[in-house]
């Protein structure tokens, strides 16, 4: 059995399967031939962190694989209300067939999938996003973009740079980040990438210059600059990131076929301009699409490897 808890767990040939995979799954769809593939199993939602993409995309996923989804947050399940978190593992992973946590400590994700019967699956934690990225890079295949590419992710240092250090360093391809200072990468992380890097081959570049980090780059990504938790500190962050946004002027330093991608939620003339979003080297629409595809494949795939 395996759990989906990060990138850095998974061999190249592992991820390129998963959105092989979901890319299969997507030409189905896309036929209207909902294959039942997890016919009559049923998926465990847990939210801690709301959000409008990951619940929709995971509960739309596992209905059209021919299963059910259970929303739970935070008011439904005694997670919230003091249970020990092995506990919670070991009843809900008794009762459903897999698990998908959105959550804010890695450790907790963690914690769970080590009393988990049934694959675990990280939504999102401050620490990474995996998901995010296999829906990301299966854009990039359906763009043109994923032979050889040149990322430059430019923004805060946090779980979307994390789980791009790790694409880039099992993948083996060019990422430069650009973040402010006092918003640098976690460094155990980064060491970690460029360890692995040494092996796939992958050009891992880290400073504080956004333009430097996009001219010539195929892929521009960013995310907001204050995500979920640290509302308190956003008046401060936007100050500290004032030069970071990537408008019309930045992006025309990219590759003349570069795509701009975003996770989403964006915030508009603060992480990227309203030019550059509604553009036409924006895909962020096919990106968020994408979450439903890649995840399909990611839970059909995990099921297989039981």
């Amino acid at each position: 059995m395996r759990h989906f808890l990060t990138l850095r767990d998974y061999t190249k040939e592992e991820i390129l399967s998963i959105i092989d995979l979901g890319l299969q799954i997507k030409s189905e769809c896309k036929r209207r031939e909902h294959k039942p593939y997890l016919d009559k199993q049923t998926l465990a939602m847990i939210f801690e962190k709301s959000s409008t993409r990951t619940r929709v995309s995971f509960e739309t996923g596992i209905y059209q694989l021919g299963g059910q989804g259970l929303f739970l947050s935070n008011r439904d399940i005694h997670l919230g209300r003091g249970e020990p978190v092995k506990d919670t593992a070991r009843v809900i992973s008794s009762m459903c067939d897999m698990v998908m946590i959105r959550t804010f400590e890695q450790s907790m994700l963690e914690e769970f999938a080590s009393f988990s019967k049934v694959p675990v699956i990280n939504g999102l934690t401050d620490s990474y996003h995996p998901v995010q990225l296999l829906a990301d890079y299966m854009t990039m295949i359906e763009h043109g973009q994923a032979e050889n590419p040149v990322v430059a992710y430019v923004g805060d240092g946090n779980n979307m740079t994390h789980s791009w250090l790790m694409l880039a360093a099992k993948l083996g391809f060019e990422l430069r980040v650009a973040t402010p200072k006092g918003y640098e990468v976690d460094a155990a992380i980064l060491a970690d990438a460029l360890e692995m890097a040494k092996r796939s081959g992958a050009v891992i570049k880290v400073g504080n210059d956004p333009k430097e980090a996009i001219a010539g780059a195929t892929v521009v990504t960013t995310d907001t600059w204050a995500s979920m938790g640290q509302e308190d500190e956003k008046e401060q962050r936007v100050r500290d990131f004032a030069g970071y946004i990537v408008d019309e002027a930045k992006m025309a330093l990219a590759a003349e076929d570069a795509i701009f991608l975003h996770c989403l939620p964006a915030y508009r003339g603060q992480e990227v301009s309203e030019g550059v979003l509604e553009g036409p080297q924006s895909v962020i629409f096919d990106e968020a699409e994408n979450r439903l595809h890649a995840q399909k494949g990611l839970m059909v795939w995990l099921d297989r490897a039981r």
